[in-house]
């Protein structure tokens, strides 16, 4: 078999492995990922006790889930108390994030 042929069969996996690597910290784990804004509709809110917090750690994480306005999936994110206390189901807004991660929440009036 010539060598050229198993040369260029290591490199493409070689770079199949770099893609595959940099689209999944990117999409999945949202490392260096743009900010995004969307119109979002908060569906429901949870709250779950955290198990084996000490004294002094927060002993509760709080999410709210939401879907787009304009159709798409659904997602949760992970958000301060502050933000679970002061958003309800069926409240409408912009919702910032980055990846993953919930960045900011502007609620809608009227």
């Amino acid at each position: 078999m010539p060598i050229w042929i198993i040369v260029a069969s290591v490199l493409l996996l070689i770079i199949s492995l770099v893609s595959f690597i940099k689209l999944y910290r990117r999409h999945v784990l949202g490392l260096n990922a743009p900010e995004k804004k969307i119109t979002v509709t908060v569906l429901d809110k949870q709250s779950n006790a955290i198990i084996g917090a000490k004294e002094g750690e927060d002993s509760e994480e709080y999410w709210i889930y939401v879907e787009p306005t304009k159709g798409g999936p659904k997602r949760q994110f992970q958000v301060g108390i502050h933000y679970y206390h002061a958003l309800n189901s069926g409240d409408q807004g912009t919702l910032t994030y980055k990846g993953l991660s919930f960045i900011h929440f502007a609620l809608q009036r009227g």
